[in-house]
């Protein structure tokens, strides 16, 4: 299997090793298969019987084909471990006879992002072997909360690794900046900046894209590499625990073999739910794939109008890893559906104008596939409520988002009788003040001690990753602005 840029109409090749080295393509785009694998369902009918590191290393096999079956099933079973992951990896939990949660949140973070970062260090260290790599790789990371404290957990005391991330200073919840400023580690840095998610995002491309800096740093033996869902080895993982859920519901007796399902992710980036496409694309049978966004509805508009136009007003929500405008992974999905030169004149009218608008054949396109809805601040405690109350279900906020939007996609078509499996993203105790306001109409005497007060009104326990938290050492306090993420980088690049 070989892999392109997006914006690379002479369509370079690259490796799996490679691509997963170096995080972003040259020229700004991002990495995709040559090709997408086929999954029959005599495979799927197989993996069923599989336990999770099993199912996951026959995927990944699938689209880096560089890695042996060997080294892909020894790293799923020390990433996926129950030492790892308490319980399971991505347990399914029916609430009734159309609807699934995916818990994703069962890692040593409590956030989806533990699904793909707790194999992608391991994928990095044999890419690095696999390409002949002297170098030390530095990782740079923008997060909206949750990327970062999986990033950091994943390559701490790494060889050959070092990682630095950024975070917007107020867009991220207490119990995020905690987990993240006291994360321990001798190859880990941490820096807020003043302004948005959006900001640290455009920050670290710039400096992915900047030749001086890279030359200044090659001198120094380090190269950038990336693990955000931006770097293919972020995103290929996330596919598995789709490709997992079906196998679920066919072993629980939900659906029959081909039977399609229906999914709704909450998301921002739109990495999360397009590597549920990849998975539908592979031949998992999938019918919609609904898309939930908060109050920053970007990508609801962008699905309803062919427009993509972040020239608009930002929100700080209650599900912070969601408040983005720039959703670096559409970028894949508008490369799948109308190619590579129309996706650079989409970018770079994007990069010109802030904004795009694709042609009404390449909407009609994703909307075969794609549809989009939204939930404000007041809908999102709504359900939090709600389903506490109908199902004894403790859900976090943006878990709450998409269960908002399956709600509404089941009110618009009442004839899909369709199981809808919802991804959960976090575990409700990484927003606890938010989750305990929803529930009680209170105000929490603290973000922190939300925590305890949150269990004692809902009677679940503190997922096992938060507990304690108030009490670990506080590492890294500084906040910079953006346009110092340059010096940070290259300062910690030297000790």
């Amino acid at each position: 299997m070989k892999f392109y840029s997006t914006r690379d109409c002479a369509q370079k090749t690259y490796s799996a090793a490679q691509v997963i080295k170096q995080g972003l393509a040259d020229d700004g785009g991002l990495f995709v298969p040559e090709s997408i694998p086929s999954l029959s369902e005599a495979d799927i009918q197989r993996l069923t019987a599989l336990p999770y590191p099993e199912r996951a290393a026959d995927i990944l096999g699938r689209f880096l084909t560089d890695y042996t079956a060997e080294e892909l099933l020894a790293d799923c079973r020390a990433a996926y471990s129950e030492s790892s992951f308490e319980g399971d990896a991505a347990p399914l939990k029916l609430l009734d006879n159309r609807a699934a949660i995916l818990e994703l949140w069962h890692g040593p973070t409590a956030a989806f992002k533990d699904m793909a970062l707790q194999i992608m260090p391991r994928l990095l260290s044999r890419a690095l072997v696999k390409t002949g790599e002297k170098r030390t790789a530095l990782i740079l990371v923008a997060t909206s909360g949750d990327t970062g404290k999986a990033a950091l957990e994943g390559y701490k005391d790494i060889d050959g690794v070092k990682i630095i991330v950024f975070y917007p200073v107020d867009g991220v919840s207490t119990v995020q900046k905690l987990q993240m400023a006291t994360q321990s580690g001798n190859n880990v840095a941490v820096r807020a900046i003043h302004g948005n998610f959006d900001d640290a995002q455009t920050g670290v491309k710039m400096l992915f894209a900047e030749e001086a800096l890279a030359k200044e740093l090659d001198a120094q033996g380090v190269f950038l590499s990336s693990a955000n869902s931006i770097n293919w080895g972020r995103l290929a993982p996330q596919i598995v625990y789709y490709v997992s859920a079906y196998c679920d519901l066919l072993s629980e007796g939900k659906i029959r073999m081909g039977e399609e399902i229906n999914v709704c992710v909450p998301t921002g980036n739109f990495g999360n739910i397009f590597a549920a496409y990849l998975a539908k694309r592979m031949g998992l049978p999938i019918g919609k794939l609904i898309c939930a966004s908060n109050t920053n509805n970007i990508l609801t508009d962008f699905l309803r109008t062919g427009v993509y136009d972040r020239n608009r007003s930002f929100y700080l929500t209650m599900s912070p890893s969601m408040d983005i405008l720039i959703s670096s992974n559409l970028e894949r999905l508008l490369y799948f559906v109308a190619g590579h030169e129309k996706t650079v004149a989409y970018m770079k009218s994007l990069k010109e104008t802030g904004r795009y608008e694709v042609e009404p054949e390449i909407l009609h396109k994703i909307n075969e596939t794609f549809i989009g809805y939204f939930a404000d601040e007041e809908e999102t405690a709504k359900t939090i409520l709600t389903y506490k109350q109908d199902f004894d279900y403790l859900l976090d906020t943006h878990t709450a988002v998409a269960c908002s939007a399956a709600a509404q996609y089941r009110a618009d078509m009442p004839q899909d009788d369709r199981v809808t499996v919802i991804a959960s993203t976090a575990s409700p105790y990484k927003f606890a003040a938010n989750v305990y306001r929803s529930l009680t109409g209170k105000e929490a005497d603290s973000d922190l001690a939300a925590l305890e007060q949150l269990r004692e009104v809902s009677g679940v326990e503190i997922t096992y990753p938060l507990r304690g938290l108030e009490s670990r050492t506080v590492r890294f306090r500084e906040t910079i602005m953006p346009q110092d993420m340059r010096d940070a980088v290259t300062d910690f690049a030297k000790q």
